[in-house]
C-alpha cells in the first residue's frame, strides 16, 4: 500500500508539473477543455496504443506470477497454489488489469471510425485513461506484494492461519472435509520444513517448526468450543499415515483423550526430528524447546497433553540415540529436566519422577550403544532434579534418590571407567548436599552405595571435584555447565562424605 501511494504520489507530481508547463493551469480548472484538445483522431490513437500496452503488462504480469508461483510450489508445497488462487488480491488486480484490457480493445472496435470517440467523455476516452493508469500504477506494487506472498515465511504463515480458521469455524455438518483440509495443512507444514532441512535453510526449517508448535497453544483454547464429533477419529484421520497402522484400540483411545490434532502434529514433529539428528542440529534443539515449554506452558493443565509430551521427548531420544547425534541427545535430555523441574514446582510428582526414570532408562541405553557420555549427562540430570526437589518439593526426593543411585548399575567393565567416574562423582555431590542441609540419612544411602568403590577410584574423584573451580564448561555448549564443578557453599561438606568412606 505504501508503494502504491509512493508511486502513485509521484507520477501525479510530474503529471502535475509537466501539464502546468505545457498547458498553464488550464487543465486543472477546465479538464473538458483540455481533453478536446486532443481531437477525435488522437483520442483514439492513444487508446489503441494503450490496448497493446494494457496487454503486454497484463501479459507481464501473468509470467512473473506464473514463473514465481511454480518455483514456490517446487520447492516448497503444492498447497501455495491454492493459498495464492484464495487470495483475495490476485483476484483483484489480475481481474482488473484484464477488465481494462478488454476495455481498451472494446473502445477501439466501437470507434473504429475514428470520429465516435469524444475525449470528454466520461463514457469512453477519459474512463480508458484512468483505468489504463491504475493498471501501470498497479503493477510495481502488485509484483511486490507477489514476492513478499510467495516468501516461505509468509506461506508457513498463512498455512498456520488457514488451519486456524478451519477449526475457529468448524461447524458440526462439515467436520470431515475440516480435518481433512486441517490433516493436509499439517502435513503441508512438515513438507515446507523437510525440505528447507534437506536443502540448508535453517531459518525456514525453524519457522516451520514454530508454526507447528504454536499450533496448539491456539487450539488448546478453541477445544471447548468444537463440535462433539470433530474428536472423532474416523474417516480421513483414522485413514492419515500417522494413524493407519494404530490399532482400533489406539485409535479409540485416542477419541476418548480429544488428542487426534495434538498426535498429529507431535507425530510430524518425531520425523523432523529423526531427519535433523545430524544434520540440523539446531532444528533438532528448537523442536526440544518447542516441545518443553508446551509441557510447561499447557501440559500442567492437561494431563493427556502432558504424557503426549513425555513420549514425545521419549521418541526424541529413541531418533538422535539410533542416529547416534549424542550432542542433539544431550541437548533434549537438558529440556526435558526443564519439565521435571516444572511439575516438582506444580506438585506433580509422579510426572517429575517419571521423567527422572526416563532420564536415566535413555542415558543407560546409550551407554550401551557405546556413547557413555550420556549416561553421565542423565546422572547430572537427575542430580539437579534432586536438588530442586530439595528446594522446591522434598516429597518427591527418596524416589528421585532411587532412580540416580540405580544409573550405574550397567556400567561393568573397566574400560567404562571414565563413565562410571563421572555418575559416581554426580553421587558425591549430592552427598555432600544432603549433608550441607542436615539430612544425614539420606547422604548415608549414598555414601553405602558408594563404599563398594575401589579407594582409587574415589580419590580421583575427591581430587577433581576440589581442583575445578570453573562453573561454566570450557568450550562452547548449548548447556554451558561443568559436570566437575562444586558450588562453594557445598564443598567443606566434602570432607565429611569422605571421612565417612573412610569408616567403612
Amino acid at each position: 500500500m505504501i508503494l502504491f501511494a509512493l508511486v502513485a504520489g509521484t507520477s501525479f507530481f510530474l503529471w502535475l508539473v509537466i501539464g502546468v508547463f505545457s498547458n498553464g493551469l488550464g487543465f486543472l480548472t477546465s479538464p473538458s477543455t483540455w481533453l478536446d484538445q486532443f481531437g477525435h483522431e488522437a483520442a483514439y490513437e492513444i487508446v489503441s496504443n494503450s490496448a497493446e500496452v494494457t496487454a503486454a503488462v497484463l501479459a507481464i504480469a501473468i509470467t512473473v506470477v506464473a514463473i514465481v508461483l511454480e518455483l514456490a510450489a517446487t520447492r516448497y508445497s503444492h498447497l501455495v497454489t491454492r493459498l495464492f488462487l484464495r487470495e483475495p488480491i490476485n483476484a483483484a488486480v489480475l481481474g482488473f488489469l484484464t477488465i481494462t484490457t478488454l476495455l481498451c480493445v472494446l473502445t477501439v472496435g466501437i470507434s473504429s471510425d475514428h470520429q465516435t470517440m469524444n475525449p470528454s467523455s466520461p463514457g469512453g476516452f477519459t474512463a480508458t485513461l484512468v483505468l489504463i493508469t491504475l493498471s501501470l500504477l498497479v503493477l510495481l506494487p502488485y509484483l511486490y506484494f507477489v514476492f513478499a506472498m510467495l516468501s516461505p515465511i509468509s506461506i508457513i504463515e498463512r498455512i498456520r492461519r488457514d488451519v486456524l480458521r478451519l477449526v475457529q469455524n468448524v461447524k458440526s455438518s462439515r467436520v470431515k472435509t475440516a480435518q481433512s483440509r486441517v490433516l493436509r495443512s499439517v502435513e503441508q507444514l512438515q513438507d515446507i520444513c523437510r525440505g528447507a532441512i534437506t536443502s540448508g535453510d535453517r531459518d525456514i526449517a525453524m519457522t516451520a517448526i514454530q508454526g507447528l508448535s504454536s499450533l496448539i497453544y491456539y487450539y488448546e483454547e478453541m477445544k471447548q468450543q468444537l463440535p462433539a464429533n470433530w474428536f472423532d477419529v474416523e474417516g480421513a484421520v483414522a485413514a492419515n499415515g500417522d494413524f493407519i497402522a494404530l490399532s482400533k484400540d489406539q485409535l479409540a483411545l485416542i477419541q476418548h483423550r480429544k488428542i487426534w490434532l495434538e498426535h498429529k502434529i507431535f507425530r510430524q514433529l518425531t520425523h523432523l526430528m529423526s531427519q535433523s539428528a545430524l544434520e540440523a542440529r539446531d532444528v533438532g534443539n528448537l523442536i526440544s524447546i518447542c516441545t518443553a515449554d508446551i509441557a510447561k506452558d499447557l501440559g500442567t493443565k492437561d494431563e493427556e497433553l502432558l504424557n503426549l509430551c513425555i513420549k514425545a521427548f521419549n521418541s526424541y531420544l529413541r531418533a538422535t540415540l539410533n542416529a547416534k547425534d549424542a550432542r542433539t541427545m544431550y541437548y533434549i535430555m537438558n529440556q526435558y529436566r526443564g519439565v521435571a523441574e516444572k511439575l516438582l514446582e506444580t506438585n506433580n510428582l509422579q510426572g517429575a519422577k517419571e521423567v527422572a526414570a526416563f532420564l536415566g532408562q535413555y542415558g543407560q541405553l546409550a551407554h550401551k550403544a557405546g556413547i557413555s557420555f550420556l549416561l553421565e549427562a542423565a546422572a547430572y540430570d537427575v542430580m539437579q532434579l534432586i536438588e530442586h526437589s530439595v528446594a522446591v518439593n522434598d516429597k518427591a526426593t527418596d524416589d528421585l534418590l532411587t532412580i540416580f543411585l540405580d544409573l550405574d548399575q550397567e556400567i561393568k567393565e573397566e574400560s567404562q571407567e571414565e563413565s562410571l567416574l563421572g555418575v559416581r562423582r554426580s553421587q558425591v555431590q549430592v552427598a555432600a548436599l544432603f549433608l550441607m542441609r542436615g539430612q544425614p540419612d539420606r547422604a548415608r544411602r549414598i555414601i553405602d552405595d558408594l563404599s563398594t568403590e575401589r579407594g582409587e577410584r574415589l580419590n580421583r574423584i575427591r581430587m577433581a571435584l576440589e581442583s575445578d573451580n570453573r562453573e561454566e564448561f570450557w568450550e562452547l555448549s548449548d548447556r554451558g555447565g561443568n559436570f566437575s564443578y562444586m558450588p562453594p557453599e557445598r564443598r567443606p561438606f566434602l570432607k565429611q562424605v569422605y571421612e565417612q568412606l573412610d569408616a567403612h
